[in-house]
């Protein structure tokens, strides 16, 4: 596992979403349970990594699960160039570990439901935060509907509770990828990878009371997940998936 230092000194940066939805998604949230999310902070140049990628992979297949894979970017140094990563997703874990007062950032980690933040590879106690999320009452709601290219997303509070101000993200990702890494701590491996992140978009700010409607332009057909967090980045508040 590597770690590296920041400043506390940070600006959050708030990304989007991904959209994935199944039937079994949505009857999940309306009935007021939720999926939970799991991000992990990945990087091709990591040789720690590799268990927790098979590990995530393991957890998309799950319903109760929304797992995605963000790469950043701050081992490119090694000697391999993530050809996934990217700095805003390093930023989001940056913002993460702002947002904990953690002077760390490293890879894997995981982040469960936006709250709670563990080594990717820990599987049990993965499973054990994954559990103890999925018996929450989701405190929202959300749809998503798509019509050609364009998507609209409702979100509402759950029993007209006020939520506070949330951010609503949108991300696009991709089902499986593999590489064959030439350089680097993983040189000679063949790595596969599951829902990886490709972009990742604010499409909009709730003040977390009543209902919000938005519709927004997609594109493509890659996988979208919608992601309603409260403002910090906080906990997720409710998410759904749109295949």
């Amino acid at each position: 596992m590597r770690r590296i230092f920041l400043s506390l000194t940070l600006t959050v940066l708030v990304l989007p979403a991904v959209v994935l939805s199944s039937l079994g998604f949505f009857s999940s949230a309306t009935a007021g349970q939720r999926p939970v999310v799991v991000e992990l902070f990945t990087s091709q140049g990591c040789s720690s990594c590799p268990p927790a990628d098979r590990f995530l992979s393991r957890l998309a297949q799950r319903k109760d699960v929304i797992a995605l894979e963000l790469h950043v970017d701050y081992w490119d140094y090694l000697g391999w160039k993530d050809s996934f990563g990217s700095a805003k997703f390093s930023r989001r874990q940056r913002a993460y570990a702002a947002a904990s007062r953690t002077r760390t950032v490293y890879t894997p980690q995981m982040v469960v439901q936006g709250v709670n933040q563990v080594v990717g590879s820990r599987v049990d106690e993965v499973q054990r935060l994954i559990m103890q999320q999925s018996e929450q009452t989701a405190p929202a709601r959300i749809s998503l509907s798509r019509a050609g290219n364009t998507l609209t997303i409702r979100a509402a509070a759950r029993n007209g509770k006020a939520l506070g101000p949330a951010v609503i993200h949108l991300v696009r990702f991709l089902p499986r990828q593999t590489v064959e890494v030439k350089a680097g701590e993983n040189a000679g491996l063949r790595l596969d990878y599951t829902n990886v992140v490709t972009s990742w978009t604010t499409v909009g700010k709730w003040n977390g009371r009543g209902e919000i409607t938005l519709t927004r332009p997609v594109q493509g057909q890659e996988p979208l997940a919608v992601l309603v967090q409260s403002k910090g980045p906080g906990p997720i508040l409710a998410a759904q998936v749109l295949r």
